[in-house]
């Protein structure tokens, strides 16, 4: 179960499902990443080809990250079995 959102855009998308603030051509991968979260009690269902989950390292550490495209990712980390501090980054 996601907890919460750092991205101004991803929760209004994730609560209201206004995608405004969002680039149109990352909200359907958007949408399925999010459903995935949503659902997620651990890392195996974000598992999936194209999403190239990694864990992070430096600043990020603790945190997990899948490729929405190119340089943009969503970036997210476990407590328990819910999901914390969600965003929607270009970190490259």
């Amino acid at each position: 179960m996601i907890v919460n959102i750092r991205h101004k855009g991803l929760k209004l998308f994730y609560e209201r499902g206004d995608v405004s603030k969002l680039p149109p051509k990352h909200v359907s991968k958007i949408r399925l990443i999010l459903t995935r979260l949503e659902a997620a009690t651990n890392l195996s269902i974000m598992q999936v080809p194209g999403y190239f989950l990694h864990q992070l390292t430096g600043e990020w550490r603790g945190f997990w990250s899948v490729r929405v495209d190119k340089n943009y990712r969503i970036v997210f980390r476990f407590v328990g079995e819910n999901v914390c501090d969600v965003d929607y980054i270009d970190y490259h």
